[in-house]
């Protein structure tokens, strides 16, 4: 089993998301890929005291790239997955 520390590696900060963040109260976390719905609501409401109404998660899948040092050979940058946190109206989390 997964600890809640280890759930959540670090939130992702976009322009995406801060418009999620200023706007619907949402905010976007990259997590450990064993992580689900429910773990990752209880990781972010024992981190921050606060109560998580909605999580959807993403699979990111691995982007093809070139390989600039091997002479153009194809590579690819890893997949990850993310979560999106809908927090109940008032609640809010200070990332920066």
């Amino acid at each position: 089993m997964i600890t809640a520390e280890k759930i959540l590696k670090k939130p992702l900060i976009s322009e995406k998301a801060t418009v999620l963040s200023s706007e619907y109260n949402q905010y976007v976390f990259k997590v450990h890929s064993d992580a689900n719905r429910t773990t990752v609501a209880q990781a972010v409401e024992k981190s921050w005291s606060v109560e998580v109404k909605k999580v959807n998660i993403i699979n990111v899948k691995p982007k093809a790239r070139s390989h600039r040092h091997r002479r153009g050979k194809p590579g690819h940058r890893p997949g990850y997955k993310k979560a999106i946190v809908t927090l109940k109206a008032g609640d809010n989390i200070e990332i920066i």
